[in-house]
């Protein structure tokens, strides 16, 4: 990517979008094209095919998604396929009609079965059943990264799909009803810590082990493969794979271990118990990022660090 080139940044008021924009900022990239959702309803094709023929971005980060914890998955699985889909589905095509360079999709680890092999490899996709509590998302993400292996075995695209691990930061979403564990976490430890409470339950057994990776690390990545020469970055693309990347820190913890650090970062004084008839969701999830690794990337936050950012920002 060029500093002039116009990049369009799909969702970037999310946790995402926003990490992405900041650090193509901070690049240097001064053509970032965005747009709010009352601007352009990315599930409407005319308005967005419309849209990309009027600004022909050159480069595109697919960053927009309806996001959510296993109990928004659960409460609205029609409105997660359904929404994920379109978005996604728009996207692709309108970039593949106006000639967009480079496209990276960023999707999500559940898009591998339930009970996969750890660290879970990118040949893993499709191979076992998915954890039911996200499924309606997961399907969603897997047609995306088939839409783009698709489109480049045909159009002659070139589209790379990244499947980021579980991602917290700056602009996080807080709402404990639909929210993802860190986030919950700290504001449960946050606001228990004002009530002066003596404890924090914290939803399943605390064994099911996560990894985690700082939103700022991510957008750094995204960068860095979107920037690869043609001679590393066209390899990932080949017509008997899928053109699938893996973006973690290689390293997971288990909920307990994560409660206790948000609650030493939040200062919380008091105990931490766990509800046990709360679903855990999948039993390990971790990411094997041998093939991000051999490209030159490595994490740079370390979990400690990353929380007091998030906390800070929160506390905001």
């Amino acid at each position: 990517m060029n500093l002039q080139d116009k990049i369009y940044i799909v969702g970037h008021r999310g946790l995402v979008g926003s990490a992405l924009i900041r650090r193509l900022e901070a690049g240097g990239y001064a053509n970032l094209l965005t747009r709010t959702h009352a601007e352009l309803d990315l599930t409407n094709q005319a308005a967005t095919e419309a849209f990309f023929e009027r600004e022909k971005p050159d480069f595109v980060f697919l960053a927009a998604a309806k996001v959510g914890g296993i109990l928004a998955n659960n409460t609205y699985p029609a409105d997660f396929i359904y929404q994920n889909l379109t978005i996604q589905t728009n996207i692709i095509h309108a970039a593949y009609k106006n000639q967009v360079k480079r496209l990276l999709f960023l999707g999500s680890s559940c898009i591998y079965p339930r009970d996969c092999p750890q660290p879970m490899k990118e040949e893993y996709l499709l191979t076992g059943p998915l954890e039911p509590t996200n499924r309606p998302y997961a399907l969603a993400k897997i047609a995306g990264i088939e839409m783009c292996w698709s489109y480049n075995r045909q159009y002659g695209t070139q589209y790379l799909a990244v499947m980021p691990t579980n991602l917290y930061g700056p602009g996080d979403n807080y709402d404990l009803n639909n929210s993802h564990v860190i986030p919950a976490l700290i504001r449960k430890f946050h606001e228990a810590k004002l009530r002066g409470d003596k404890e924090v339950v914290v939803w399943g057994t605390g064994t099911p082990r996560r990894e985690f990776l700082y939103s700022e690390d991510m957008a750094d990545a995204c960068v860095y493969l979107m920037n690869l020469p043609d001679e590393k970055f066209s390899p990932l693309l080949t017509p008997d794979a899928s053109p699938l990347v893996n973006i973690g820190v290689g390293e997971d913890v288990t909920i307990r271990e994560l409660a206790e650090i948000v609650q030493q970062v939040v200062g919380f004084t008091g105990s931490i118990a766990f509800d046990t008839n709360k679903p855990d969701g999948t039993p390990r999830k971790l990411l094997d990022v041998t093939r991000l690794h051999s490209l030159g990337w490595h994490a740079k936050t370390s979990m400690q660090a990353g929380l007091a950012n998030a906390y800070r920002d929160f506390t905001q």
